[in-house]
């Protein structure tokens, strides 16, 4: 039965918190964005982080002097679907936050407080070498070596917006961001590498009907993970952002993006259907953009096929 049980727990671990930027603001990373689990499993995770400082939900905005906080709530909803014989993760995420604070924006002070929902985000993440579709029977005697996926993820414009504001919650335009990315587990270690692109619709209402559009933004990510018994897992992240110059009007901007941050995380099963997720991330080079510090924990259910 014990040994059953750490099965149950190695293939939560596994799928834990596969919902990537599930519990992150603009530019977090997620470690464990392409790894295996077994198919036709749900996820449910609730999640609450807060943010201080330079904290933007768009990254079109580049802000200086700021001090803002922010408290927001996440629900998102995943499954493990099956493609190609390979494991695909499906999920969607609705943020709702409170923000408050003061910044300058091209000289001038501003000071905002607004709640509101954020941009949902609907994501696919599909792997296409190393992570064969299994049932959580078969799941159990599952050892990873090499995993290569691809990812897609899109938000909806649909958050609060005030276009006689300058900081707000949504962001009134769509954005696609495509990525790739592997994992490669080393005995209880495990390396991951990802890079993606953001796409930017236009703002067709920026801060008083202006229309300000984005260039796209390039970034990369780095994982070292450590895989503990009973399923307990740790890691440290690297990402790295930049490009996103943004025209106002058909004006180019000064305000290319060159950002880097570093965070941790540690994932803690509390039986073989819950875990939790406790996470915390902070900038530590901003040329032009978002730079803050966020803590955050999630906690995360899980059901279906018979696990």
């Amino acid at each position: 039965m014990k040994r059953r049980h750490h099965a149950f727990l190695r293939t939560a671990a596994a799928a834990a918190m596969l919902l990537a930027g599930g519990c992150a603001l603009a530019q977090e990373a997620e470690p464990r964005a392409y790894t295996n689990a077994p198919i036709g499993i749900n996820f449910l995770i609730a999640g609450y982080a807060r943010s201080e400082g330079g904290v933007a939900f768009d990254p079109s905005v580049p802000l200086t002097n700021a001090k803002l906080t922010t408290d927001a709530a996440i629900l998102a909803y995943g499954r493990v679907l099956e493609i190609g014989g390979q494991s695909a993760k499906f999920n969607v995420v609705l943020p709702y936050a409170s923000l408050k604070g003061t910044a300058e924006f091209a000289g001038k002070p501003a000071a905002r407080e607004v709640s509101g929902y954020g941009d949902p985000k609907l994501s696919l993440a599909v792997n296409f070498l190393g992570a064969p579709a299994l049932s959580p029977r078969e799941f159990a005697g599952y050892r990873q070596y090499l995993v290569v996926g691809g990812s897609v993820q899109v938000s909806l414009p649909t958050g609060q917006y005030d276009h006689d504001k300058l900081v707000n919650i949504g962001t009134n335009r769509w954005s696609v961001t495509p990525g790739l990315g592997l994992s490669k587990a080393l005995g209880p270690w495990a390396l991951e590498l990802a890079a993606n692109a953001t796409f930017y619709g236009d703002n067709t209402d920026f801060f008083g009907g202006k229309r300000r559009e984005q260039e796209p933004i390039y970034s990369m990510q780095g994982h070292l993970i450590y895989n503990f018994a009973a399923g307990i897992w740790a890691a440290l992240t690297a990402t790295h952002y930049g490009g996103g110059r943004t025209t106002l009007d058909g004006v180019r901007g000064n305000d290319l993006q060159q950002n880097s941050r570093i965070g941790a995380t540690l994932a803690l099963p509390v039986d073989r259907h819950n875990s939790i997720k406790i996470l915390a991330s902070s900038g530590v080079y901003t040329r032009t953009g978002s730079d803050f510090d966020t803590v955050a924990i999630a906690w995360q259910h899980r059901w279906g096929a018979g696990f």
